[in-house]
C-alpha cells in the first residue's frame, strides 16, 4: 500500500446536500427551512442557550460558588472509640478494618482520628493519624506506623 492509494472507508464521506436548486431535487423552494420566520432568514437562528423568551436555564439557577479541587483525597475516617474493642497487642491495618466493616470505601486511604479513649496497647498502621490519636495510642503503650499511599 502506498500513500496515494489510501482512501477513507466506504460510506465515511458523503457529498454535501445542495439545497434550493429546484423542486425536483427534493430540497427546493424553502430548502428545508420551513416558511418564513427567524429560522428561514439568512444568518437567522438564535444564540446558544436561547429559550424563546423564558428566563434562560443558567440564569434560573443560583450561582455556583467556589470550586471542586481535582486532586482531593477522600479518607475513611476511623475514631479511636471504634478501636477500643480490639484485644491488647493486636495489629490494626486497613485490611483488618475493612474485614470488620469499619470502612465505607475500602479502596480509599484510612485516617485514625482521636475521638474516644483507648486503654489497650495496639499496633496501628494507617495512611494518616491525627496528633491527638497518636498521643492517646502511644500513651496506652501502643505504636503508630504511617503507610505510604
Amino acid at each position: 500500500m502506498k500513500l496515494h492509494e489510501l482512501r477513507p472507508n466506504r460510506g465515511a464521506k458523503r457529498n454535501r446536500k445542495r439545497v434550493g436548486r429546484g423542486i425536483a431535487a427534493g430540497q427546493g423552494k424553502t430548502a428545508g427551512r420551513g416558511t418564513k420566520g427567524q429560522g428561514a432568514r439568512a444568518g437567522g437562528g438564535t444564540r446558544l442557550y436561547h429559550q424563546g423568551g423564558n428566563l434562560p436555564f443558567f440564569r434560573r439557577l443560583p450561582f455556583k460558588r467556589g470550586f471542586t479541587p481535582i486532586n482531593r483525597v477522600e479518607y475513611n475516617e476511623v475514631n479511636l472509640e471504634r478501636l477500643a474493642d480490639f484485644p491488647a497487642g493486636s495489629e490494626i491495618t486497613p485490611e483488618v478494618l475493612a474485614e470488620k466493616g469499619f470502612l465505607n470505601k475500602p479502596k480509599n486511604p484510612v485516617v485514625i482520628l482521636g475521638r474516644g479513649e483507648i486503654t489497650v496497647p495496639l499496633k496501628v498502621k494507617a495512611h494518616r493519624v491525627s496528633k491527638s490519636a497518636r498521643a492517646k495510642i502511644e500513651a496506652a503503650g501502643g505504636s503508630v506506623e504511617i503507610i505510604a499511599s
